[in-house]
């Protein structure tokens, strides 16, 4: 298996002998199923669930079953909010055997949001969740569907959601809700003959996911997705990792994102592993309590959650010997906390991944194989039977080593933001690139080495100061927990550089102390004008950095603004 490389150009392609797969979900998940029948599929432990996968097979066909006898049909779309259970991976796969699409909603949506999104894509069903800590759903949906509460389940009637008809309810039977457990009741023996009769007609480029992006700026986009987007992303993500199964797969990491439904989900089903959900919303505790008791050998996780997995003062007292592999992704990936992670949790194998939703996600993995330092250095090299290329600001490819933005082309390309022609062909040029926005190096290797946002960049002074480049230096520190930097406007420079510091408990630093640090180690322009110390910072569920907010909070407390330049 080799890479295809342009000598010399930043240009590189997946060459692999192992072909794409050519199946829809639940396809796929029945040839599993067939292979592994008694193998475990899915262990929660917190809902006392233990299936194998033939039992999970079974039960995606019911629902799928129940889905048709409530009048869905084949494209139309059905909304999930909710945090991670058994019920979403059964709605995933019974959805795909129905043809319907998926809608993942971001839990952490309130009122405004939710209505955007089911609106934006026209839901005509909502599986939701009852309530999670302070997150009363039903609630906030009784605001935007008052007249939910006097409906009949899939007859429902609502002027703010003029397409939805029926609410599934996951553990409970509120008015007007159709509790989850009761939908594969509702399939006759004619709804189980017209799904059977339904699986050869369904083509794996039909749409089937929606997720919405763009958490850290602007109003969120629809990126669709088919089967053979998400399903093939899956199943090389789990080659990479070397899947098989023999592995059991720790998921703390949220459904509703592709890092729990395709990083997570999808390259345990096309591998025949195990899935293992923690808990329904993340805490570190129970992740560290669930790998060591289910005998974990893989765990996915954002950087914050492997810092604070190790950093959690009970974490010595957990036997983590059985893991090897995982996946550290979703945010830039400090070196320091990747060689932690190798060492102190024994995820010799861990990789790291580089995407984003609207390539299903994954473009970039590092391998098994590669040198640690490779693997906590780079975010690997490219995905089988994808093209990526590095270009500049005139679209032209740069030479190996230069910065520019990254863009993909190949099967895992979204077919466009739904609804949205305008924002698809912005992203999405004549040639089918995605334009990423990304800032990126290929080095003579093939190794992908992610500068930051082209959005990111401070200009200080007419010289590129990369955020990124700065955070990696100040990781260093013994007393730095967590940092993030950014630029603020300057009337003299342009563009001025702030870090945001999290310090270790107990520490205790100043801004001339971090200054200090880095004066004679790094170039002038990259030492921080402003230092501030926070206890947490800004970011989206699934730990994307929101580095927008921390950028107006300081120009507040600075009394800055960006200069005039009409």
């Amino acid at each position: 298996m080799t890479n295809g490389i342009s000598p010399g150009n930043s240009y590189v392609h997946g060459a692999r002998a192992v072909p794409l797969l050519g199946e829809t979900l639940g396809q796929n998940l029945d040839r599993t199923a067939a292979r592994f029948p008694d193998s475990p599929a899915l262990i929660i432990p917190s809902q006392g669930v233990r299936w194998t996968y033939a039992e999970l097979t079974r039960r995606a066909e019911a629902f799928a079953a129940g889905l048709l006898a409530l009048g869905l049909e084949r494209g139309d779309r059905l909304g999930i909010w909710s945090l991670n259970n058994a019920e979403w991976v059964v709605v995933q796969f019974a959805t795909a055997k129905a043809g319907i699409v998926l809608v993942n909603v971001n839990p952490a949506y309130r009122v405004t949001e939710l209505e955007f999104a089911l609106n934006t894509v026209g839901c005509k069903a909502l599986v939701t969740a009852t309530r999670f800590k302070s997150s009363d759903y039903l609630g906030m949906l009784a605001q935007v569907v008052p007249e939910l509460a006097t409906s009949v389940p899939g007859r429902l009637s609502s002027a703010r959601l003029p397409m939805l008809r029926t609410v599934i309810q996951i553990g409970g039977h509120a008015p007007g809700c159709l509790p989850f457990d009761d939908v594969p009741g509702l399939a006759t023996d004619a709804h189980r003959a017209a799904l059977a009769r339904l699986q050869p007609t369904l083509q794996f480029d039909d749409p089937i996911n929606i997720q919405f992006t763009s958490g850290t700026t602007g109003a969120p986009k629809g990126a669709t997705l088919t089967h053979h987007n998400i399903l093939n992303n899956g199943f090389f993500i789990g080659e990479a990792m070397r899947l098989s199964e023999q592995d059991r797969l720790c998921i703390p990491v949220p459904l509703y994102h592709c890092f729990g439904m395709v990083l997570g989900n999808l390259a345990c089903t096309t591998h025949g592993a195990a899935m293992v959900y923690p808990n329904p919303g993340f805490d570190p505790l129970d992740v560290l309590q669930t790998v060591a008791s289910e005998r974990c050998t893989g765990l996915h996780g954002v950087p914050t959650m492997f810092i604070a997995e190790l950093e959690h003062p009970e974490f010595d007292r957990f036997d983590l010997g059985s893991l090897r592999t995982g996946i550290m992704a979703g945010s830039p990936c400090p070196i320091e906390v990747m060689r932690r992670a190798v060492e102190r949790m024994n995820l010799r194998e861990i990789t790291i991944c580089y995407g984003m939703t609207e390539t299903s996600p994954v473009s970039f993995q590092s391998s098994t194989a590669d040198p640690l330092e490779r693997r906590v250095s780079t975010v690997g090299r490219v995905h089988p039977h994808l093209e990526v290329k590095i270009i500049d600001a005139e679209g032209r490819i740069v030479p190996r080593g230069v910065a520019g933005e990254l863009c993909t082309r190949g099967y895992s390309v979204m077919l466009g933001y739904w609804g949205d022609e305008a924002r698809s062909r912005a992203v999405i040029d004549p040639a089918r690139w995605m334009h990423t926005g990304d800032l990126a190096t290929i080095d003579e290797e093939g190794f992908c080495n992610i500068v930051g946002r082209i959005k990111d960049v401070v200009i200080r002074g007419g010289e590129n100061v990369y955020p990124r480049e700065v955070e990696e230096f100040l990781y260093r520190h013994p007393a730095i927990h967590d940092v993030q930097a950014f630029g603020v406007p300057d009337p003299k420079y342009g563009e001025e550089l702030c870090a945001w510091v999290k310090l270790r408990a107990g520490e205790n630093l100043t801004e001339a102390d971090i200054q200090a640090f880095c004066r004679g180690q790094i170039a002038h322009q990259k030492v921080p004008r402003y230092v501030r110390f926070v206890d947490e910072f800004p970011m989206t569920v699934t730990g994307k950095m929101q580095k927008f907010l921390m950028r107006e909070a300081m120009e507040r407390e600075l009394g800055l603004h960006v200069p005039d330049t009409a």
